[in-house]
């Protein structure tokens, strides 16, 4: 890879990673449920973009498998999360 393309790739996982230390601290900060809600769903896409940016520089399959599998369950996750505060229940 170029040396362009490194720098770029390294910026971009500083700064996802700067995201995601922001998130984090909405997250146990948070004034309300939905606001934690939110912070995990932007935790999970911001994983998922990490590891395909990861994907990018060591190029390999395994770390976008492993960012559609985030992506699955991250989904999946805010879902019943989100049928969780408007109901009460995730099972009916």
């Amino acid at each position: 890879m170029s040396a362009l393309m490194d720098n770029a790739i390294l910026l971009s996982l500083f700064i996802f990673s700067l995201a995601m230390v922001l998130t984090l601290v909405r997250l146990f900060r948070g004034p309300s449920a939905q606001d934690r809600v939110l912070a995990l769903d932007y935790l999970y896409i911001l994983a998922m973009l990490m590891m395909l940016v990861l994907g990018i520089r060591y190029s390999s399959d395994t770390y976008f498998e492993a960012a559609l599998l985030i992506a699955l369950f991250g989904f999946v996750g805010s879902f019943a999360l989100a049928k969780f505060l408007l109901r009460g229940e995730v099972i009916e």
